[in-house]
């Protein structure tokens, strides 16, 4: 009997390298087998809480923020895509030409994850999908109905939630917990409440770290 694994999975949707984080970390629960008693929760960070509705160019916000040429942006979004491609997630870096506020996404991805695991995690590859695949406005209220019925969650339910201020509180106590427990940058994936391993590491380093914890060895 292998030993059970939990991970906390802190992350934006509005993130790529979650998005590269995140297919590793399959790829390597993958490989690690059927052994393996594994639990994983997505917890909410917000790289831009104070991006308004309209959100802003990614060009602008990342020349402004990183000082980044448009040729520097251009050949990290290169880059990007050739991770992303080699992990199976495609990104349209022509489509995903602006940055959005989370927070209602990520009250969705709560939401989902009361219901189960396996909601909550197909909501937030939906979600990953539809911004960094398709360029959706993940900030629009009618977008993110439409996402959360596209993942198999009641869409007239994702309506009301996020026609009132319903999870906002619970989403600020886990955002505020992550930021006083030092977690500054996403993706930051916790293993057992204990270990951390940031960034859109290759699946090898996921892999292992889950045989270590698990005793599962190759």
């Amino acid at each position: 009997m292998s030993n059970p694994v939990k991970i906390d999975f802190v992350s934006d949707v509005a993130c790529p390298w979650c998005a590269i984080g995140l297919a590793s970390l399959e790829r390597a629960i993958a490989a690690v087998g059927d052994g393996l008693q594994i639990e994983v929760r997505f917890q909410p960070f917000e790289l831009n809480p104070d991006m308004g509705p309209a959100g802003e160019s990614i060009a602008d916000h990342l020349g402004h923020k990183y000082g980044l040429s448009p040729e520097q942006l251009a050949q990290n979004g290169e880059a990007l895509r050739r991770r992303g491609e080699a992990l199976g997630f495609y990104f349209d870096l022509q489509k995903r030409d602006r940055i959005y506020n989370t927070f209602d996404a990520h009250r969705l991805l709560h939401w989902a994850g009361g219901i189960g695991a396996e909601p909550q995690r197909a909501l937030k590859h939906a979600l990953l999908r539809a911004y960094h695949g398709e360029g959706r406005n993940v900030s629009d209220r009618d977008t993110l109905v439409a996402i959360a019925g596209d993942a198999g969650l009641d869409a007239d339910e994702a309506r009301r939630i996020l026609d009132t201020g319903r999870f906002a509180a619970e989403v600020r106590e886990r955002e505020r917990f992550y930021q006083q427990h030092g977690i500054q940058a996403v993706p930051s994936v916790i293993f057992n409440e204990r270990h951390l391993v940031q960034g859109g590491q290759p699946p090898e380093t996921f892999e292992q770290a889950l045989r270590q914890l698990s005793g599962i060895t190759a």
